[in-house]
């Protein structure tokens, strides 16, 4: 396996930290992989920190998120 391309991650967006940290326990027990990073500056949002997916794992993780009852502000690709 190659190393991730540039552009080949999308970020989800929140309105609050403890969102995040919610969607990323979701995941995380999913088994998709992710992490929490700043948001990106050309992005806004109510909360300083966003979850970094994978591309391909973008629908994947909105369906846990809605699943898990997780509110989210969005979803953008990076």
């Amino acid at each position: 396996m190659g190393a991730k391309q540039e552009g080949a991650y999308s970020v989800v967006l929140f309105f609050s930290t403890s969102h995040a940290l919610k969607g990323e326990k979701i995941l995380c027990k999913a088994g998709i992989g992710c992490k929490l990073i700043p948001v990106p500056r050309h992005l806004s949002s109510d909360c300083g920190v966003c979850l970094r997916v994978a591309r391909e794992d973008r629908e994947a993780t909105l369906q846990f998120l809605i699943d898990g009852d997780v509110e989210f502000e969005g979803d953008h690709d990076v």
